[in-house]
């Protein structure tokens, strides 16, 4: 029968949830809260979900275990150390649970959290497959300042020793399916090289099997952890006490008198169409925030935790896409939502609109004043000379930092710098939002620093 590994992924994260069976019955490792994918997964694979499992309690978004577990009455397994406010098997290192024709091994990997588990996964004549969670990414590992500063050092050491214990009990073959580090805040520094997931290929790339000792690990690690999104702190907590199941029914809908309450009460509107349509038109006080991978990542980061979210967008398919992003982060329920353009959602208000620009556009002679919302680790590693950094996550707690008069914003790809462009706008800032790679600098002959 062999090992069976099937991936859903999360891109909007950055993470990987997997269903792993044996033509039969099935595990899932780590999965997201709206469990409607894993089911359809495993409906698709004609296998039923006997055991559900968790790598870690996690950081980046509120798991869906605990309903999953529910609602196919599968097992659920968790750390025995952690202390949870619901039903589960607990298990810990060297336990070993049988699902069908497949073994799996249970092994403690603390780092990216005290309690961490890994999941290797055996059967007859198969090549090892191993859920790593947040320990062994590719390339990298799982960041180690998230359960407290004081704690960081510690966990950073106790990273590199699970990667170099879980390698060392491993053959070459053995593929790792970690669920961090596909674009997740969770992973931390990474190799430059690519990895086929064979751990062969990790013993030549992975920042914690390639550092010359742990002290040189330690180091590096530490030295690239930048800023990690506020609403981690809720994260925690709801995955403790245990996530419960999401409504994805359509929000109410909201009228233009209603709309026009929610702004003035200073409420975030939020409207989700693409950032360039935003540029040139949209109603006063509401706050752009594309409807793309980064979209619930960047909202729950911003919003005031707690503040009621109204959506705006142009068709119902893109307001159901939105909720599904932020149910995974906590954001239960919207407050409402409005479908059409800014012409049917508040038809008498104020119309607002911004410039868009490319760095092609700006004299190297002389530039306007720039505002790079980039994280601090990305602009003191080469930003254009003279520009004002202030990282996006910031932007509406340092609106006094930011230079007078018109202000040009740029990010990485023109993506947090419309987010920014947005937030300055509804302040009554003049603002002309650069939407370019920060790679086209170069090229366009900017000074930089």
């Amino acid at each position: 029968m062999g090992i069976h590994v099937e991936t859903i992924e999360t891109a909007s994260l950055g993470d990987r949830t997997y269903l792993v069976h044996d033509g039969d019955v099935a595990v899932v490792v780590d999965p997201q809260r709206d469990i409607d994918r894993v089911i359809a997964c495993a409906d698709e694979h004609g296998v039923k979900i006997t055991h559900v499992a968790e790598t870690h309690l996690h950081n980046d978004y509120v798991s869906g275990g605990l309903t999953l577990a529910r609602v196919t009455g599968a097992t659920y397994l968790h750390a025995g150390a952690e202390s949870l406010a619901f039903d589960h098997r607990p298990v810990g290192d060297g336990e070993t649970v049988q699902i069908g024709a497949l073994r799996l091994d249970v092994v403690h990997t603390p780092g990216h959290t005290a309690h961490h588990l890994a999941f290797i996964v055996t059967a007859d004549g198969a090549t090892p497959a191993v859920f790593t969670g947040g320990s062994l990414l590719l390339g990298s590992v799982g960041r180690t300042d998230l359960v407290s500063p004081e704690r960081t050092e510690e966990l950073t050491r106790a990273q590199y020793r699970s990667a170099h214990a879980l390698a060392d009990r491993l053959p070459d073959a053995a593929i790792i399916h970690p669920t961090h580090g596909f674009g997740s805040f969770c992973s931390s520094a990474s190799s430059d090289d690519d990895s086929d997931g064979t751990l062969a290929t990790e013993r030549k790339v992975n920042v914690a099997l390639t550092a010359p000792t742990e002290d040189d690990f330690v180091e590096q690690l530490l030295a690239g952890l930048d800023d990690y999104p506020r609403y981690y702190a809720h994260m925690g907590p709801l995955n403790r006490a245990g996530g419960v199941a999401v409504d994805l029914s359509p929000p109410a809908a909201v009228d233009p008198v209603e709309l026009a309450r929610r702004i003035h009460r200073g409420e975030w509107v939020v409207d989700l169409r693409p950032r360039r349509d935003f540029a040139s038109g949209h109603v006063a006080g509401t706050i752009g925030i594309e409807l793309a991978d980064g979209f619930s990542t960047y909202l729950a980061w911003l919003v005031p935790w707690g503040m009621p979210v109204t959506l705006l967008a142009d068709e119902p398919e893109s307001i159901a896409a939105a909720q599904r992003q932020l149910v995974r982060v906590g954001i239960d329920r919207v407050a409402g939502a409005a479908t059409g353009t800014p012409d049917t959602w508040l038809p008498d208000a104020e119309r607002r609109s911004y410039p868009i620009v490319q760095f092609a556009d700006l004299d190297p002679d002389d530039l306007p004043p720039i505002l790079d919302v980039r994280l601090a680790g990305e602009h003191s590693d080469g930003h254009i000379a003279g520009a004002s950094n202030v990282p996006l996550h910031e932007l509406t707690d340092r609106l006094g930092d930011i230079p007078g008069g018109e202000v040009h914003v740029h990010c990485a790809s023109g993506y947090r710098a419309s987010v920014a462009a947005s937030l300055l706008d509804r302040a009554g800032r003049d603002v002309v939002l650069i939407d370019d790679d920060y790679d086209h600098v170069a090229s366009a002959g900017l000074p930089t620093g």
